[in-house]
């Protein structure tokens, strides 16, 4: 038996191969969509990619079993509540798939979702009654458990998948024995939990021991834990996961549309259009000259996580990257389904040369230039758009909160006729927030460099609350 974690920095997201050399079988559980390394290594290991499994309905990316399943003719195999647009195999709780050295083992975990399910794996050469690992999808993680709230839209509430989440830990994963290793879908930096780990393997002893949600409750109690002071959801969770049940075009046929090279007059026309701009380059480029109208979600950070927060899925979006990336900052945003990309602006910000008109700068200040301002007759108004919880723990005094997650439905708070300093912090937030700001007309804007990391490292006072 052979089994492979892959974790996706990016995402904070694992998936998993795992081979049986004897039968040269393989079975990849949760895949990214872009999927060549579970191919490569498939190759590598002489076995062929016969089954690919989804733990649930994932609402953060968009996985690859359509992908694996027109390359490799791999069977998609879900949970038995599971319901698509396209043919899967039905795994209800017992059902198992045999090999000569490996078994794999369902139990449905609903929970999270409905159609949650976890993967019992026995290396039968070791020990065949004892289970060595248990993949949890987002049922159970390193440090905490899934989420419950994530399908309200879909007609389920938190109290109610938050009971059966408490179910399936305490009827299902807690039965196991304390040696198994857990494997989750997910680690540290995902908004699918709100204290995950940033270890990516455990086992269930250590879990039962140390995580938060596994110590001993009544139902009732276990459902207010996990229902209360969850991070906010991004707007394109729900769409995902409504993707992920779909029959839809693979990452490779989309990309061909996204890497078509284009003309500034043609950026600038789909822009009157309703087309969004995304400008990926770092928050200083951004900064020093930009499209007028475009947004900044740089490459370099949680990319994805704020295109998908910050754009709309419904509408064309156009690249305007340093020459060289294009490619990734249309793949990224394919993992999360943003698949709406028209192109790229040809030669990036060079095609913009001639034209002076068409670009803006965001005026980026130190911290005791910002200072100063603030002591001024006329100070500006200081946006801090964190979370609310680091805002708590300190903060610009005099500044508000304006979370960065919504930001787009709250703009109206923000003043029209009076000088804004945004702030995050570090700077790749607040870059974000400054573009939208500029988009909704509050043009007499100020950004803080380095965020409040650099106004503390300036002595600068912070107050908390």
């Amino acid at each position: 038996m052979f089994l492979k974690q892959y974790y996706l920095g990016c995402l904070a997201h694992a998936s998993y191969l795992i081979a049986d050399e004897a039968s040269a079988s393989a079975v990849v559980v949760d895949p990214q969509r872009d999927i060549q390394q579970y191919l490569d290594d498939a190759e590598r290991l002489g076995v062929k990619i016969r089954h690919v499994f989804l733990t649930h309905f994932h609402a953060d990316f968009l996985a690859g079993h359509l992908e694996l399943r027109d390359r490799c003719g791999a069977e998609i195999r879900l949970g038995a509540q599971a319901k698509t647009e396209y043919k899967f195999a039905a795994m209800k709780d017992g059902d198992t798939l045999e090999f000569p050295g490996l078994r794999l083992q369902v139990l449905e975990t609903p929970g999270h979702t409905i159609e949650s399910i976890s993967i019992l794996v026995f290396d039968l050469e070791k020990n065949p009654e004892k289970p060595y690992a248990v993949l949890t999808g987002d049922t159970l993680f390193i440090g905490d458990v899934g989420r419950p709230d994530l399908r309200a839209s879909l007609g389920w509430t938190a109290e109610q998948l938050g009971g059966y989440l408490y179910e399936s830990l305490h009827n299902k994963l807690l039965l196991l024995p304390d040696e198994t290793l857990v494997y989750p879908a997910h680690g540290a930096g995902s908004l699918c939990g709100k204290n995950i780990s940033s270890d990516t393997v455990s086992t269930l002893g250590e879990q039962r021991s140390f995580n938060y949600a596994l110590q001993r409750m009544t139902k009732e109690e276990f459902i207010r834990l996990v229902t209360v002071d969850q991070p906010d959801a991004p707007a394109y969770f729900t769409y995902d996961a409504i993707l992920n049940t779909r029959e839809l075009p693979t990452l490779d046929q989309t990309l061909k549309q996204a890497l078509q090279p284009l003309k500034l007059d043609e950026v600038l026309a789909s822009g009157n259009a309703g087309t969004q701009i995304l400008d990926v380059r770092d928050s200083v480029k951004y900064a020093k000259a930009h499209l007028s109208g475009s947004i900044n979600i740089g490459l370099d950070g949680s990319y994805a996580t704020w295109a998908g927060t910050m754009l709309d899925p419904g509408q064309p979006i156009v690249i305007v990257a340093d020459p060289g990336r294009e490619e990734e900052a249309a793949l990224r945003l394919g993992r999360i389904g943003f698949d709406n990309v028209k192109g790229y602006l040809k030669d990036g910000m060079a095609a913009l040369a001639e034209r002076p008109d068409l670009i803006q700068t965001t005026e980026r200040v130190s911290p005791p230039m910002l200072a100063d301002e603030l002591a001024s007759s006329n100070p500006p108004l200081v946006v801090d758009v964190r979370t609310p919880d680091e805002w708590a723990t300190g903060h610009i005094e005099g500044s508000i909160n304006l979370p960065l997650t919504q930001l787009q439905q709250r703009i109206d708070e923000v003043p029209r006729d009076r000088r804004i300093a945004v702030h995050c912090a570090g700077g790749y937030r607040s870059s974000i927030a400054a573009s939208v700001l500029k988009q909704r007309g509050k043009t007499d804007l100020i950004e803080l460099a380095g965020g409040i990391a650099a106004w503390e490292a300036a002595k600068l006072e912070t107050v908390a609350s």
